[in-house]
């Protein structure tokens, strides 16, 4: 009886350990599976109703318009143009997907943000960024550098990253992210702009603000 329960708590850990280091999306069990919204000729798969593999075109794997450029007239002066399931239903279950971010001169940032589902690689097209992401509880490290054109950083898993224009040009940028929707919490925004409000006492202790300055701030969001 022992030895059985010796296993089982053996393969428990050895399943969690197996889960814990799963980076991107589950692998795909067939060739295609193509996003569909109708529920006809479907079959629920990864978030997404998949469509008939017969029925698949090229289509299903294309999106045209990451030349042009985002608009970043807005108070962040950035904009991210994502290419993810919602744009290419073939990504459905293949586990990646694209974005390009668009930054306005002398400080168009991305703001702090994280995606839980996905490591992010993005490669710097034009301009200068500076960049960083931040480890998780204790330690809490800040990693950061300054990137030029043709520069690539890496930004890992759900932690909290960042990119801010330092230039006085436009900037561009291209990223790659382990999941067909990495999905994103910009931390200012939940934190300040959340729907019902956090309580603004919550918010005045974990941050040490006066609570009047709390209340402003989330008249922002």
């Amino acid at each position: 009886m022992k030895g059985v329960q010796h296993f089982l708590v053996v393969f428990s850990l050895l399943i969690l350990g197996f889960t814990l280091a799963s980076s991107s999306d589950p692998s795909p069990l067939q060739d295609l599976c193509v996003a569909l919204n109708s529920t006809k000729h479907a079959v629920f798969v990864n978030g997404k109703l998949c469509k008939d593999p017969k029925l698949a075109t090229a289509d299903d794997f294309f999106f045209s318009g990451l030349d042009k450029p985002g608009n970043t007239s807005n108070a962040v002066g950035s904009r991210v143009t994502p290419v993810n399931v919602d744009q290419i239903p073939g990504l459905n279950t293949l586990g990646i997907s694209l974005v390009r971010i668009d930054y306005a001169p002398n400080g168009g940032q991305n703001p702090p943000h994280t995606h839980l589902r996905a490591t992010e690689i993005l490669v710097v097209t034009k301009g200068t960024l500076y960049v960083g992401f931040v480890t998780s509880n204790p330690d809490n490290r800040l990693f950061t550098k300054v990137l030029k054109t043709g520069d690539v950083f890496v930004f890992p898993v759900g932690l909290i990253h960042f990119q801010f224009n330092i230039g006085k040009t436009n900037a561009i940028a291209f990223a790659g992210l382990s999941s067909q929707n990495p999905g994103v919490i910009t931390i200012a925004n939940a934190v300040f702009g959340s729907n019902p409000a956090i309580n603004s006492e919550v918010l005045a202790k974990a941050f040490k603000l006066d609570k009047k300055m709390v209340e402003y701030l989330q008249t922002q969001f």
